[in-house]
């Protein structure tokens, strides 16, 4: 059977709301796909970490800014990448440790649940440019007799 490929965009205002909408899109995509129902899960968890630290580290909880939200299914796939044009980080290495974060309200296991549920990460920031972080799920299906 062939595996066609999507491209889903996904444009939309950095509030907390928005959070459940990225939570939905990426699960709606990951089901087409026959991901488990614990591997829509930590898509889930993944897209929503993502999501909102660009909406609370990013833009500062500015609801007046944008964050953007590329979906990338392929036959063997998923990849999803989550860009805001906020403050970004000048240390990108330093983010990416555990319990690291610039709110001390919060625990800093953003990326490590991103890390943890996805098969790869990538993060890009630039002070001042913002952050694009690129979460890939490797997709392997058993193979028809």
């Amino acid at each position: 059977m062939e595996q066609l490929n999507n491209l889903v965009k996904l444009e939309f205002k950095s509030i907390p709301e928005n959070v459940s909408l990225a939570r939905v899109l990426v699960a709606s995509v990951g089901a087409q796909l026959d991901l488990t129902i614990s591997e829509l899960e930590e898509l889930k968890v993944a897209v929503s970490e993502a999501v909102s630290n660009a909406i609370i580290h990013g833009y500062g909880n500015d609801p007046d800014q944008t964050v953007e939200m590329v979906i990338h299914s392929g036959a063997d796939k998923l990849i999803v990448t989550v860009v805001d044009h906020g403050i970004g980080m000048a240390d990108v290495n330093q983010a990416l440790q555990p319990s690291f974060s610039t709110d001390n309200d919060r625990m800093g296991l953003g990326f490590v649940f991103m890390q943890s549920f996805m098969d790869k990460l990538e993060v890009k920031s630039e002070p001042n440019m913002g952050t694009s972080v690129t979460m890939v799920k490797n997709l392997v299906f058993p193979r028809e007799s």
